[in-house]
């Protein structure tokens, strides 16, 4: 953009002023010209097709029409008074009315002279009318250079009420560039514009707000759409060449007995083309002295949990100390469970710690870990506290990294002099477009197949009326020596009533499924801890066949004998939380189910979830779907959501878009790293002032 006049504060804008300023700066956040002319539209109406007053039909469309007003007259009614006018062209007549500014308006009508009208249209007794219309002299209409297609901009309900809506923002618009005397200065490479065929930024602006035609405005967009995604794809690609070149740390050369002993002798299974495929990546990263930071998506079930102890074995292999940092407790707990016995047949020392863990084992895991004898640790945030000190930190496994702010993972960073080779691995899937963005300074590793022998889960959709075949299915699979889980939604701005549905439903289930013959475990959100794990742990060990709980079991339960899941309400529930839940079955040999559960009342939006959740058991299709949505600010979560704040563009509708400034922004850092031939002169110019004032990413991924 780079147009020093842009800079200025809206107040100075001609038909603003310090009261309007004000109001717009609280509600909208615009505070220079700079914001202003990057507030865009967000849709646009054609104002290039006419009706005749005989072709009016009553409908929810606007219309335009070009006539003349021959009669104006003040009509009571129940309550005050209407001002109506006559309104004719060469077809026919019909009126204009208004409820209100009556004086005002009727001193600015003129008698028998052009006007355009616009508005929407409607029918009373056989009369077209049209209530407060937009009115505009053709004489002028003709002049403006709004004539085409006039934007629509989003305002708020007290801008609004300031009479501070789309009319105004395309009045002090207009003002705004009438006013600008330098034009915007070109920021991208002449190279990439010559190849896209990019128009001007100068007429990519005035025509995103006034396009002059529909092959204008569409080429204005694309143009500041693919400038959005090339910056902030600079700034991510950008960084992680940076940690690439720059950020060292260890380089483990050697694969050696412990990867060798455990894959030969150990390893219960074969490894899927996908784990392979994995580790084969993560070996040549730990082979680099550059940092390793490498995302590790997979669905639930993939088998993340291996290739991250694989992984930590070659670091142990080198000499190094290993962590594996999970967000709650019993996840850590399931980690460590999964490994700890392999570490026993390979001679490899692990250790648990947790909030839970007593004095005495943190006292052992503190001198283990500063004398080198321990080679991992896994745990919750406890990892992170100052008292834990490694003697040689190397590589460190962050597990649902989403749910570690940044402060905390940069903790991680501090434990030895050089930072350790990092692994994030998720299980939630994260679609493409979102990945490139939200993860785009990452390498990325998907494992997108299931290991051999793994029955998908079938899902089906049933309503409340079907409740008793649902009973009947479940004491089938009971019968058979299978678990259930019932789970019912939990949302926290109505915890009330979340409880009462769970008491409700569990009082329905225990009269269906009674003692002695059935035993019933129930776990939600406010339990003590301790009363919590008991009930857990009961089911973990079989002692009770139906688990009701909250979605507090959506993450780190492992209960292979566990075969159906039923999801009441499902309705409520977001598809990645449906299928995350899902993932808590079909971890057995046996055949697993998901049953839906919900009213006949359903939104557009809730049967797609539920179609989607029954046709497909693929994590990042489901994840696409997610993403259509719900957008990426949802997805994301208010933490992260500010990273893809973005003014124009959408990673969903324009993805196309994303793709190709990623593709560019690679070519050119390649070439040019730190930006310095003069050809980037203003690449660089612009890239600095957005680090400097909107992204402030951190060199921790």
């Amino acid at each position: 953009m780079q147009n020093s006049e842009l800079q200025k504060p809206l107040i100075y804008l001609k038909g603003v002023g310090p009261h309007r300023a004000k109001l717009i700066q609280d509600e909208l956040g615009l505070k220079t010209y700079a914001d202003l002319i990057n507030y865009f539209p967000f849709r646009y109406v054609d104002r290039t097709q006419f009706y005749k007053i005989n072709e009016l039909v009553e409908s929810t469309a606007e219309v335009q029409i070009v006539g003349v007003i021959t009669e104006i007259r003040m009509v009571s009614q129940r309550r005050g008074k209407r001002l109506v006018a006559t309104f004719e062209d060469k077809t026919g007549a019909m009126e204009l009315i208004w409820f209100k500014k009556h004086k005002v308006i009727r001193e600015m009508l003129k008698i028998n002279t052009p006007y355009v009208i616009f508005g929407k249209v409607s029918s009373y007794n056989h009369q077209m009318s049209m209530v407060h219309p937009e009115l505009e002299l053709l004489e002028e209409f003709k002049k403006d250079f709004s004539v085409k297609l006039q934007p629509v901009y989003s305002s708020t309900e007290k801008l609004t009420k300031q009479n501070l809506g789309s009319r105004f923002f395309i009045r002090i618009l207009k003002q705004l560039f009438s006013e600008l005397q330098s034009p915007f200065v070109e920021t991208l490479p002449q190279s990439i514009v010559e190849e896209l065929k990019l128009i001007s930024p100068s007429k990519a602006y005035f025509n995103v707000h006034f396009p002059q035609s529909n092959e204008l405005l569409m080429k204005a967009q694309f143009r500041l759409k693919w400038e959005e995604f090339f910056f902030i794809q600079m700034q991510l690609v950008r960084k992680n060449l940076f940690q690439k070149h720059k950020i060292k740390s260890y380089k483990f050369e050697i694969v050696g007995q412990y990867f060798n002993k455990f894959y030969n002798d150990v390893l219960p299974f074969n490894l899927t083309g996908a784990q392979k495929k994995v580790l084969k990546q993560i070996r040549k990263d730990l082979g680099l002295s550059a940092q390793m930071n490498r995302l590790l998506q997979g669905d639930v079930g993939s088998g993340k949990t291996i290739v991250g102890f694989m992984s930590m074995l070659i670091a142990i292999d080198n000499g190094f100390q290993t962590c594996m940092m999970a967000p709650t407790e019993i996840l850590a707990k399931q980690h460590y469970q999964t490994i700890a016995g392999f570490c026993d047949e390979i001679g490899v020392s692990v250790s648990l710690l947790t909030g839970s863990s007593t004095t005495a084992q943190r006292r052992e895991i503190h001198q283990n870990l500063e004398n080198g004898t321990l080679h991992i640790l896994v745990g919750t945030h406890a990892l992170i506290e100052d008292k834990v000190k490694f003697h040689n930190l190397g590589f460190a496994i962050i597990d649902e990294q989403h749910r570690f702010g940044v402060a905390q993972r940069a903790k991680l960073w501090k434990k030895n002099d050089f930072p350790p080779n990092v692994l994030v691995m998720t299980a939630t899937p994260i679609p493409r477009t979102l990945a490139m963005s939200l993860y785009g300074d990452l390498d990325i590793s998907v494992i997108d197949e299931l290991p051999p022998g793994r029955k998908l889960v079938k899902t089906v959709h049933r309503y409340d009326a079907n409740r008793l075949k649902v009973f009947n299915f479940l004491k089938k699979e009971i019968a058979k020596g299978r678990q259930v889980y019932v789970v019912y939604p939990l949302i926290e701005e109505s915890q009330n009533f979340d409880y009462k549905d769970l008491m409700d439903g569990y009082e329905s289930i225990s009269r269906e499924f009674p003692k002695p013959e059935y035993q019933i475990s129930i776990v939600y959100g406010k339990m003590k801890p301790e009363d919590k794990a008991h009930e857990m742990q009961r089911f973990v060990n079989g002692e009770t066949q139906i688990m009701v709980a909250t979605t507090v079991i959506e993450v780190g339960v492992n209960i292979p004998n566990a075969s159906v899941m039923v999801i009441e309400s499902a309705e409520r529930f977001g598809l990645s939380q449906l299928h995350q839940l899902r993932g808590r079955v079909g971890r057995g040999a046996e055949q697993s189910y998901c049953i839906l559960m919900t009213g006949h009342k359903l939104s557009d939006d809730a049967k797609t979830r539920l179609q989607t959740m029954t046709r497909t058991n693929d994590g990042f299709e489901i994840a696409e779907v997610d993403l259509k949505l719900r957008g990426p600010g949802d997805l994301m979560g208010t933490q992260q959501s500010g990273l893809l704040n973005l003014k124009i563009a959408d990673v969903v509708k324009d993805n196309s878009i994303l793709q190709s400034a990623r593709h560019h922004a690679i070519r050119l850092l390649k070439k040019d790293h730190n930006l310095e031939l003069p050809e980037h002169k203003y690449v660089k110019q612009r890239f600095i002032e957005l680090t400097k004032h909107k992204f402030k990413w951190n060199y921790i991924s």
